[in-house]
């Protein structure tokens, strides 16, 4: 957007890219022209709603029980892994689920005051909210909503809340701030925009996507461990409900229904990324603020709960621990079975600078679990208080310390090829695995997909990808790769590939390899009137 100056239309390859609508692209885009290209620009956006989450956070704690709610619910939200590391990254999620929250927040206000003065505020924001949400990432927006409702309308046994008024103020402000967009291109002749969309979502949950397929258990896994140790409150005050008024029960209703809605659909959905069931750190969270503030004397684990929680936190423990220390053993891992692909390996031998000291970070982590775990067993509120404020400093302290150095072992070759790649008129791309990191790295310009051979070669190409049910648009990148190996290029082309991969290459005798580094190999092909071959 910001170096094509169109931005009503979200672009990969200055493209027009259909899967995702635009609303965080255009915060990002915004931020770009504030910060400049980079990464700061790129994750600011969801530094902002952090910012907002916290603040509705402690306001809507503070509405439904009390201000120390509230700042409960916000520390422990802060003090649990997964929530903590979301809002420092570039991704999509943050605002949306924020959305969602905002939307399932105000249908309860309508819900519980129904003919009250503000309950058409309340419908119009819900339906605002909700709309923003799927102008953020999509319908999945209307179908978890519309699950929360459906679960909280058999629950309550409130069979007329479909044919309220409310509801249809609701519904039509749904209607017509998520269209709000999509009517735009559809109007400028963008009519694609429905198919691409629709189609999209249908693969999502029909295939796993880009490799991130799963088990069933894998979100209820990943939820277990990543929220650890307010997972394990969770479980064990998700019971609990005495002294709660109407509207707390009312509340706590819409909670439950909206936790169970997230997590079936996405176990159900065949992509599994970690992110997707992120929006489960909203109910996770406030059961175990309302466990140990409302339900402290009779909240406890069970012994299969205090034995899983140790496994959990000892496993952990000794996995920090262990991390500073990587390179006294790696060699070790790297010639036994343990870790048997191909790619987890060459990420392995990456050369990364590890002190030992942090082993540290695995001793703050115990003793947050042991504080938090001391707490619930003593029923001494100061103790969890410590505990999560232990783990917040744990959470900090490793995003700066063992992030960095994680991503050293992960991608930073192909970053480093990437960067390179921007000082140079050249082609890039992937082959057989997805990223958008070389787009954002190498600093693409519309020139570099304007060459006529290559468009009439990848129009070729679709079309039969989307003769056998692909989408053009995902399939563009192959297509694209396709073309730099055989087709008539005007300058370097370069493709990254995986090393257990890299034999899929040498079918094509023009690519000469560069080298290989940490997993990824590099090749090259050169047009044929360049005699000189340029090297990183």
């Amino acid at each position: 957007m910001v170096v094509s100056g169109n931005y009503s239309q979200v672009q990969l390859n200055y493209l027009p890219f259909w899967e995702k609508p635009p609303f965080f692209i255009w915060l990002q885009a915004g931020s770009m022209n504030i910060f400049g290209i980079n990464e700061f620009a790129a994750r600011f956006p969801n530094a902002l709603c952090s910012i907002a989450t916290f603040i509705t956070l402690f306001l809507i704690g503070k509405k439904f029980h009390s201000q120390k709610f509230g700042l409960l619910w916000c520390l422990i939200y802060a003090g649990t892994i997964l929530p903590h590391l979301f809002f420092k990254s570039g991704i999509i999620d943050p605002w949306f689920n924020l959305f969602i929250f905002l939307s399932v927040y105000n249908i309860l206000l309508f819900c519980n005051n129904p003919k009250g003065k503000k309950e058409l505020l309340y419908s119009f924001l819900a339906g605002t909210f909700l709309g923003l949400a799927v102008l953020t990432k999509g319908p999945a927006a209307v179908l978890i909503v519309g699950l929360v409702i459906i679960g909280v309308a058999v629950w309550t046994k409130n069979k007329h809340l479909f044919f309220s008024k409310t509801f249809i103020v609701f519904a039509l402000t749904t209607l017509f701030v998520s269209c709000s967009w999509f009517l735009f291109e559809w109007f400028r002749g963008n009519g694609q925009v429905i198919k691409e969309f629709i189609t999209y979502q249908v693969r999502l949950f029909e295939t796993g996507d880009a490799g991130h397929d799963g088990p069933f258990f894998y979100h209820p896994l990943v939820l277990l461990l990543g929220c650890f140790p307010a997972s394990f409150i969770f479980i064990a005050g998700y019971r609990s409900i005495d002294g709660l008024t109407p509207f707390q029960l009312l509340f706590r209703k819409f909670i439950i229904c909206l936790f169970w809605a997230v997590l079936i659909l996405f176990s159900i959905v065949k992509t599994k990324i970690v992110h997707y069931s992120s929006l489960c750190y909203f109910p996770i969270t406030f059961i175990a603020t309302l466990s140990l503030l409302q339900f402290l004397k009779t909240v406890s684990f069970s012994s299969t709960l205090k034995i899983f929680y140790w496994i959990i936190a000892l496993t952990i423990t000794v996995a920090f621990c262990a991390v500073g220390f990587i390179d006294s053993f790696k060699n070790i891992l790297l010639n036994s079975i343990v870790i048997e692909d191909e790619f987890a390996r060459g990420n392995l031998q990456a050369q990364v600078n590890w002190s030992g000291l942090e082993c540290i970070l695995g001793i703050i982590f115990l003793a947050a679990s042991a504080l938090v775990f001391a707490g619930l067993q003593r029923k001494k509120f100061n103790l969890i208080i410590a505990g999560f404020s232990t783990s917040l400093i744990f959470i900090y302290l490793s995003i700066n310390i063992i992030v960095p150095k994680v991503e050293q072992y992960t991608q930073q070759a192909a970053i480093d090829f990437y960067k390179a790649c921007s000082h140079h008129k050249c082609y890039v791309e992937t082959h057989s695995f997805k990223s958008y990191a070389y787009l954002f790295y190498s600093h693409r310009i519309p020139s570099d997909y304007t060459n006529p051979d290559q468009l009439k070669s990848i129009a070729e190409y679709l079309d039969g990808a989307e003769k056998e049910g692909h989408s053009r648009f995902s399939s563009f990148p192959t297509a694209n790769c396709q073309w730099m190996k055989h087709g008539n290029i005007d300058r370097p082309a370069y493709i990254i590939a995986k090393t257990k991969d890299e034999k899929e290459m040498f079918t094509n005798l023009s690519l000469k390899k560069l080298y290989d580094k940490n997993g990824f190999s590099f090749f090259v092909r050169m047009p044929v009137k360049t005699a000189k071959l340029v090297y990183f």
